[in-house]
């Protein structure tokens, strides 16, 4: 884990202060909201050309591991998510769109780094993230219009342009740049000069974009100083009921250590930037929806460390249960 990947949280809640102080700025507050959607997609950019799609076929070698990661991450997920926003959400409706789009959303980046340090199985966790990357690209607009339409009105052509904008033009231009590499060098290079720097770029554009964020809806964040404690509840919530979820699947299809490890943090950890772009760029007239995609994180990062100590601890079991 390097440094960027282990201090994360307070990364994103230093960036969260940068943001909120320029914002008492009239100058940095007026224009702060115009860098947001650029520096997202220049950071999703660099998000999906680490993601090769011809691996897709990897993720059917352990059928088992697949459609059980599936059927959790994309069904009861989703219904879960909502559920838990009616209970503890509904008064605030935005905070209950933003946290439903960051729960159905599955980690393509960060799960695999937790995945490592509980010394799970790190390739069969990557096997199913282009299937991952694919499914939560397709199904998101359709749960937000489905479940996060009984919630406010959402208008299909702004949803879709946003997904347009910060999803469909950073793919094409991932694709078109690994192409582009491939034909004039070869692997090696596209590996050597861009992939192994692309962790911390994308690492900057997504706290920049935090920052502008954050500095043109300050007001809206100081006149609501108890959205962390709001959010607090339902995301505890889902991560104690997925991992006791994810712990019983394991031990019903017999998943060794390293297998139930994978699967364990394949369908606990969220995928905020990709959400947080659509959120941008769909709801601008809805800060509160991306402010909960941002602060989610800040309580999902140090749960996620904990499972990692919380899975360690629990490996002698599954190698004295399977041996």
């Amino acid at each position: 884990m390097n440094f960027t990947e282990k201090y994360q949280s307070l990364i994103v809640l230093t960036s969260v202060f940068i943001g909120v102080t320029l914002g008492q700025i009239s100058f940095f507050q007026l224009y702060a909201e115009h860098l947001i959607i650029p520096f997202l997609m220049i950071m999703l950019t660099g998000v999906f050309i680490q993601i090769p799609l011809s691996d897709i076929k990897n993720s059917f070698t352990k059928i088992h591991f697949t459609v059980a990661s599936l059927c959790i991450n994309f069904i009861w997920t989703p219904l879960f998510a909502w559920a838990l926003g009616y209970v503890f959400l509904r008064e605030t409706p935005p905070l209950w769109i933003g946290f439903m789009m960051l729960m159905v959303t599955p980690c393509t980046d960060w799960y695999l780094v937790f995945t490592g340090i509980s010394k799970g199985n790190v390739a069969l966790g990557t096997s199913i993230l282009p299937l991952n990357f694919i499914l939560q690209l397709t199904l998101l607009p359709l749960y937000l219009l489905i479940l996060g339409g009984s919630v406010i009105t959402i208008d299909p052509i702004s949803l879709f342009y946003g997904v347009f904008l910060v999803l469909i033009i950073p793919i094409i231009s991932s694709n078109l740049l690994r192409r582009l590499a491939l034909r004039f060098k070869n692997d090696a290079w596209l590996k050597e000069k861009i992939l192994s720097k692309i962790g911390l770029n994308q690492m900057i554009f997504l706290n920049l974009a935090i920052i502008a964020m954050f500095a043109s809806q300050s007001t809206i964040l100081l006149d609501h100083p108890k959205i962390m404690l709001i959010l607090l509840v339902p995301v505890l919530i889902f991560f104690a009921a997925n991992f006791v979820i994810g712990q019983l699947v394991s031990r019903y299809l017999k998943f060794k250590y390293e297998d139930a490890a994978a699967f364990n943090l394949t369908t606990l950890a969220r995928n905020s930037p990709i959400a947080l772009a659509i959120a941008v760029a769909s709801f601008p007239d809805q800060p509160m929806i991306a402010l909960a995609l941002i602060i989610g994180p800040l309580i999902e990062l140090p749960v996620l460390t904990a499972v990692s100590q919380v899975l360690l601890r629990m490996r002698g079991r599954y190698i004295r249960a399977y041996s």
